[in-house]
């Protein structure tokens, strides 16, 4: 008797972790656990393999699998008893609708069995040749592998379907992502994401500048992030007083670059309270005023955390086609204004110095304006 609702999930990375392997493949089950629930399916981990178990809707499993990070590649698979005649009638079964080459791919990890890898690849080989004559072996470069693993049961499959990779969220710390409307930060908030960090987010709304649908689409940006990153919780930050105050009483053509620090001053301290480690932004060396060498250092410079730039050496259509990949960029490219193109400065300066910012910052009460904008923070908590 075969069983067909069942999905092989493989990790990669994690393999590489030694004696803390076991660390993560507990937070990669939890990540798999709350990514399929409420639909009837359960996980089951075994000698070192994940195996999806009563799916209803393998499609909606795979969807959901495959963007939990830390997990390599998933096959839908046959499972079917250890039995030489129950593994050759599956495996017939399975490639009778296929046209085209193939090679069988065994691995025996039961040792008990009494047939070995290689003995398994001619026999399985052979008796698919006989019964299904549409297909022919091709062992270089064949159009259809037949994996076959021999575990505590047979398990047998033909597609492998990439996933996301990286690492389980929650297994290297939180950060801050400072999330505009814009492409670049919902791609750099999955990038680092990806690589186990889990996020919180922090979003400058600058009502009536800017309106309830460019919030909402950043709302909607961190869901689609969620999807990959979990739960995220967004503070939303009343921006316009401090913008206004900026607007008239500092020179014209510092306005972004002061806008950025007092940005970079406020997440900081947020994360602080959010027990984050480290800010993260969408910035890319030159793609915008604020972004120029001199830009960043005048940045960093009221932060006291470490500031995460993954897009820092991407061109713009590189960014563009993780956007695409992820499913953000549609909603990234909606016309709705965020605080950034407000305000903006006929002739931004690109080569700012911190001396001449700090002599600027002294014109209004900052310190007063960054706590009534603290003070005044709109929290969201976001769910996949």
């Amino acid at each position: 008797m075969s069983i067909k609702n069942v999905l092989l999930v493989r990790i990669g990375e994690i393999w590489l972790k030694g004696e803390n392997r076991n660390f993560f493949v507990k937070a990669l089950a939890r990540r798999i656990k709350k990514a399929i629930e409420n639909t009837g399916a359960t996980l089951e981990v075994n000698q070192g393999r994940m195996f999806v178990r009563n799916i209803q809707d393998m499609d909606e499993i795979i969807a959901k699998v495959t963007k939990v990070f830390g997990v390599h590649s998933v096959s839908p698979v046959v499972q079917c008893e250890k039995d030489v005649q129950a593994i050759y009638d599956t495996a017939i079964e399975m490639m009778t609708p296929m046209t085209g080459t193939f090679k069988v791919i065994a691995r025996r990890a039961d040792k008990r069995f009494p047939m070995n890898s290689t003995m398994l690849n001619e026999e399985i080989g052979h008796e698919v040749l006989v019964h299904c004559p549409q297909m022919k072996v091709d062992v270089h470069s064949p159009d259809h592998e037949l994996n076959v693993e021999v575990r505590e049961n047979v398990y047998l499959y033909v597609e492998k379907i990439p996933a996301v990779g990286g690492m389980p969220v929650g297994t290297n710390g939180k950060a801050m992502l400072l999330l505009s409307g814009g492409i670049d930060s919902p791609v750099a908030g999955y990038m680092i994401a990806k690589r186990g960090v889990q996020l919180n987010a922090i979003h400058y709304h600058s009502f009536p500048f800017t309106s309830e649908q460019a919030k909402q689409k950043v709302v909607d940006l961190a869901r689609m992030l969620a999807e990959y990153a979990g739960p995220i919780r967004l503070y939303v930050v009343p921006f316009t007083e401090l913008q206004q105050e900026l607007y008239e009483k500092c020179p014209d053509s510092q306005l972004t670059i002061l806008m950025r620090r007092y940005m970079m001053r406020i997440a900081n301290e947020v994360a602080k309270k959010a027990n984050c480690s480290a800010l993260i932004t969408g910035e890319s060396i030159g793609q915008v005023a604020s972004q120029t060498m001199d830009g960043l250092v005048c940045s960093n410079a009221v932060c006291d955390m470490p500031v995460f730039r993954p897009l820092i050496g991407f061109d713009k259509s590189d960014i563009m086609d993780v956007a695409v990949k992820i499913g953000t960029y549609e909603t990234s490219i909606l016309p709705y204004e965020d605080c950034c193109t407000i305000f903006t400065p006929k002739h931004p300066q690109t080569k700012p110095k911190v001396e001449t910012l700090l002599e600027s910052e002294k014109l209004i009460d900052g310190d007063g304006l960054v706590q009534r904008a603290i003070e005044g923070i709109e929290i969201i908590n976001i769910m996949p």
